[in-house]
């Protein structure tokens, strides 16, 4: 696990070649996503690192509803029933109520590319008997709450990665947590650099790419992205795909 403070009250944290964050205003903390299930350690280490316990947390937002990004949700709950904010397909899609992801035949797939074996071999090791988790105490936020937590967050709807994804954004600050609608970095993609992850990954395609356009035309200033680094956008430019 490696923990960045990236701005005055936002710290991203790297598991298992995925990203979660933590945004606090002091007294409370909002988590955005959490990791793949075995992950749930390193995100419990990485609240009381940052000086908080986990009854600090006010939410957490989820971005969308793949293993990789929460996992740690139940675990959390079950401590502390944290309330679980998410857009509303997306919160169906979070209680199981239908599934978008990588079909086991698509991961087997990956075992004939580069950086697939080691990939498929990390993965398996968070996910072991929680392929099956769901959150069923996910909801539909509204944009009060969200502009009450802890970093004033408003939602964006960046839809193609999966069917209800969102991405949020911090207004005040410009910073954008992108989820999995722009990352910089996995280990199946051949480079870094602001980029949409490898098709299989992707439930629309063409959506996943315009969406990707739309939320760098939206000037970040700061991009926090589901996987890779944390990518800050040179003042008075737009940021482009590689």
């Amino acid at each position: 696990m490696k923990i960045e403070q990236v701005a005055d009250t936002v710290y991203v944290v790297t598991g298992t070649n995925v990203n979660w964050s933590l945004v606090t205003d002091g007294s409370g903390v909002t988590l955005v996503d959490a990791g793949y299930p075995r992950d749930i350690a390193a995100v419990l280490d990485s609240i009381h690192q940052i000086g908080h316990h986990t009854n600090d947390l006010a939410a957490i937002l989820l971005t969308h509803a793949h293993l990789d990004h929460m996992g740690g949700i139940p675990g959390l709950v079950e401590r502390t029933g944290v309330p679980v904010y998410t857009g509303e397909h997306e919160a169906a899609h979070a209680r199981r109520e239908f599934i978008e992801q990588i079909t086991p035949a698509e991961m087997v797939g990956q075992l004939r590319t580069p950086g697939g074996p080691l990939w498929i071999s990390q993965t398996l090791r968070v996910i072991r008997g929680h392929i099956r988790m769901n959150v069923p105490t996910a909801t539909a936020y509204d944009d009060a709450t969200l502009a009450a937590l802890p970093g004033g967050f408003r939602a964006v709807p960046a839809h193609g990665h999966t069917t209800g994804h969102t991405a949020y954004l911090m207004p005040a600050e410009g910073i954008l947590f992108s989820g999995d609608a722009v990352v910089t970095a996995h280990p199946l993609l051949p480079g870094t650099g602001l980029q949409t992850l490898p098709t299989v990954f992707n439930h629309d395609e063409p959506r996943t790419r315009s969406t990707a356009t739309t939320l760098l035309d939206s000037a970040p200033k700061l991009i926090i992205p589901g996987h890779g680094l944390p990518y800050p956008v040179p003042a008075g430019t737009v940021p482009k795909l590689v």
